[in-house]
């Protein structure tokens, strides 16, 4: 692999669609290993615009218009970074030799769509899953939910990240809301949702599984340590690592992990959603780039999720090594406004063991994850509640 030099001719360029938070630790970690980073988003100053050579603001959505932008700059690598994306573009674009869409096309497609990649993972790889149903109305989620999913169950967009139009439902009565949600919650408004009956599970994890060349230059797969996490309404608020799992169970993560992965290819970091129960693995869900619940890695392992991710689609070697007992707690908003100020960051940072990320995100929500607690400990207990404390003294007001 050879990298050239930013902002001159031969340069590796990069792009990324979607510059949130996850994509600005990328951005960060691409150009820590010389590489020309362009960062789109659908808002302006999202957090990766702040830190990339280049920004812009484009509906991603818009074959032109994202056409256009790829054809003005010229990326080697495209590195989708959310769902909102129009991904018949991008396989055209690969198809044309442009460049490499990051894993690949196909995973993109997948995982950007809860029924592709649901039936990847149940129908085609025969993975275990909780039971589910696609409805494409009210009248079918009803219908779907009486002919065996029954209650309570979970309502979900096929196309959403973070929690958003998800909702669990105890009885009929809740059916129309739920649908109502699930259907204009969506980053696309797809007209169809899944409905995903309850399973009994003790935990659930997220296994980051990296596929990434050796040192003979073949394709790998290597597995951080679990991450536990702790969920609201579907968005985490809380992840730690290693999560304590059986033998039988981690196990079972990997086999289940390395056969998705395998099958949506490519080269990057992955994080795959599993619930747990004893030594029972059921899949979950797949996003082939780093997990918000992977934000604790950045504490705990030599190299974060991001770290990772860079090296892997740069086709670099890499080391999923833990480097000691980390835990991540999530900074809320708290407030509808776009002139929100901290305060109580030397509080925080006087936690032991301690440190925060602020997003810099122009526009906070009372639930809008605006920063992240990060802490290390002896043990999970003593990371967690150190990172739950210092995030608890992170006070966000607005400015008046």
């Amino acid at each position: 692999m050879q990298i050239g030099t930013p902002l001159s001719a031969n340069a590796t360029r990069v792009m990324l669609l979607g510059s949130g938070e996850l994509g600005k630790e990328v951005i960060i970690a691409l150009q820590r290993l010389g590489v020309e980073v362009i960062a789109v988003d659908r808002y302006k100053n999202a957090p990766g615009h702040q830190v990339a050579h280049r920004a812009y603001t484009i509906d991603m959505t818009d074959d032109q218009a994202l056409r256009d932008l790829i054809a003005q700059e010229k990326p080697h690598l495209i590195v989708p970074e959310i769902e909102a994306l129009n991904t018949s573009t991008l396989a055209d674009i690969e198809a044309a030799g442009i460049a490499t869409v990051i894993p690949t096309v196909k995973a993109v497609q997948l995982t950007m769509n809860r029924e592709g990649i649901r039936r990847l993972a149940a129908e085609e790889l025969n993975l275990p899953t909780s039971p589910y149903a696609f409805a494409r109305s009210e009248a079918d989620l009803q219908a779907a939910i009486d002919a065996g999913i029954g209650y309570p169950c979970f309502i979900k967009p096929t196309m959403s990240s973070s929690g958003k139009g998800q909702s669990r439902i105890t009885n009929a009565s809740e059916v129309k809301t739920a649908w109502d949600y699930a259907a204009t919650g969506g980053r696309v408004n797809q007209g169809v949702v899944i409905v995903e009956g309850q399973i009994d599970f003790d935990y659930e994890i997220t296994l980051l599984t990296v596929r990434a060349k050796n040192a003979v230059g073949d394709i790998q797969t290597y597995f951080c340590e679990p991450i536990g996490h702790l969920q609201e309404k579907g968005d985490y608020v809380e992840s730690w690592q290693p999560q304590a799992m059986t033998s039988g169970a981690l196990a079972e993560s990997k086999r289940i992990a390395k056969a998705v992965t395998d099958s949506l290819g490519g080269l990057g970091l992955f994080g795959v959603e599993l619930f747990i129960k004893g030594d029972k693995v059921w899949f979950s869900e797949v996003s082939p780039r780093p997990h918000d619940t992977g934000m604790v890695t950045m504490c705990s392992q030599r190299f974060s999720e991001f770290d990772l991710h860079a090296r892997a689609i740069l086709g670099l070697p890499v080391d999923v090594s833990l480097r000691e007992v980390g835990a991540s707690a999530v900074i809320y908003g708290g407030h509808a406004t776009q002139n929100l100020i901290f305060t109580g960051v030397e509080a925080a940072l006087a936690v032991p063991n301690s440190d925060i990320r602020l997003f810099g995100k122009p526009e906070s929500f009372v639930k809008r994850r605006m920063g992240v607690a990060l802490a290390t400990g002896t043990d999970i207990n003593e990371a967690r509640s150190r990172a739950k404390l210092a995030a608890s003294l992170v006070v966000p007001v607005i400015q008046s």
